[in-house]
């Protein structure tokens, strides 16, 4: 079973939240990447049916939703013959659409069904995809060969072609063996070795960044000391994880590496988290932090929320004025997005960070939390 996965970059995350238009349609659409798409389909109309909808009402808005309503009936249609699209995908496919454009993100996260009809995009819970990646690459690096795996949860490790890449230590830096004791630039033995093992690296390193995108995908390695440490001290791919898995991984299968990977990259987010975590007390101490809903709403809107913690199940009824100021309501209306997405909203686009965690994982157990710029 492969897991077809597309996570948005910022750049895709800054257009989303930044969409206001009289019409917009947001859905997520639960999918089994094992299934033939089918049912996948019929989800998606029946979503697309109740957005819609919700933008009933907006009557000045007509040709704006007419428009919604023929892209996303195209969508629907696609490759239903064959199941090109439908068959390829993952766990959940979140779907954008405006008047003039739709854009689609599977991702490798498990997300409720929902479809919302309003003024803008519901972005919020695509947020749980960036803050702690699901999908990773692993590089299993040794002198004798080297391979690069793509895994995502509960999937099988899937082998990333890799144009460039070196077989082996000896054949990158065109010598039968790396073991004699001919001089390279007057290094022999163990050092002249290292040096071989740091060209070995510095090409590894150079083939990967044809395939590995900018940042956001963690990187976890599967090496031994020294490579381990050479590889590390070369490669400028920004998200390597700093724990590798341990031992050489050259008799080691696909499926057992991933099965180690993933548990690194599990200690990996909870470190990250922890050390958020830890932030936010300290910058408590020194007034600096805030759990209060509107007392977030009017700091994000002046651009001084730094770090926003979510509950990324949080649904919080009413609005946000252009000052800040909150106004509650008793329940969530048709195409609501609420407050707590709207803080998101403008804390992001703001700069800030965005942590999308669980309730309990929130600093103060409540909707959310922010660390203060100042």
């Amino acid at each position: 079973m492969t897991l077809y996965t597309d996570i948005p970059t910022r750049g895709e995350l800054d257009a989303l939240w930044s969409v206001t238009t009289p019409a917009a349609v947001t859905l997520y659409v639960p999918t089994d990447p094992a299934s033939s798409g089918e049912a996948e389909r019929i989800a998606f109309k029946n979503l697309a049916r109740e957005a819609l909808e919700q933008l009933a009402a907006a009557d000045d808005a007509k040709q704006d939703v007419a428009a919604i309503e023929e892209a996303l009936g195209d969508l629907g249609e696609e490759d239903a013959d064959d199941g090109g699209f439908w068959r390829h995908q993952a766990r959940t496919l979140a779907v954008f659409a405006t008047p003039g454009w739709v854009r689609t993100f599977r991702l490798p996260s498990h997300l409720g069904a929902l479809a919302v009809g309003a003024d803008r995009l519901y972005v919020k819970p695509l947020m749980r995809a960036v803050t702690f990646p699901q999908t990773a690459f692993l590089l299993a690096l040794a002198q004798g060969g080297v391979r690069l795996l793509e895994t995502v949860p509960d999937a099988a490790p899937a082998v990333v072609r890799v144009p460039d890449l070196p077989t082996d230590v000896a054949s990158a830096v065109g010598k039968s063996s790396i073991a004699d004791r001919a001089p390279v630039r007057r290094l022999q033995g163990s050092e002249g070795q290292k040096v071989r093992m740091r060209q070995y690296a510095r090409l590894v390193d150079a083939a990967l960044r044809e395939v590995l995108p900018g940042h956001g995908v963690p990187l976890v390695l599967a090496a031994t000391e020294p490579l381990d440490a050479i590889f590390r001290s070369v490669c400028r791919y920004p998200d390597l994880v700093p724990e590798s898995v341990p031992g050489s991984p050259e008799d080691v299968s696909d499926v057992d590496l991933v099965a180690s990977a993933r548990a690194v990259l599990d200690r990996h987010h909870a470190a990250q988290l922890a050390e958020l975590t830890a932030l936010f007390e300290q910058r408590t101490g020194q007034n600096r932090t805030s759990t209060d809903v509107a007392t977030v709403a009017r700091l994000a809107t002046q651009g001084a929320v730094g770090t926003l913690f979510l509950d990324i199940d949080a649904v919080v009824p009413g609005t946000v004025d252009d000052d800040g100021a909150v106004t509650f309501a008793a329940e969530l209306g048709p195409g609501a997005i609420g407050v707590v997405d709207e803080i998101a909203r403008r804390a992001w686009l703001s700069g800030a960070r965005l942590v999308a965690v669980r309730r309990e994982d929130v600093p103060g157990g409540g909707d959310l939390a922010a660390i203060l710029r100042y």
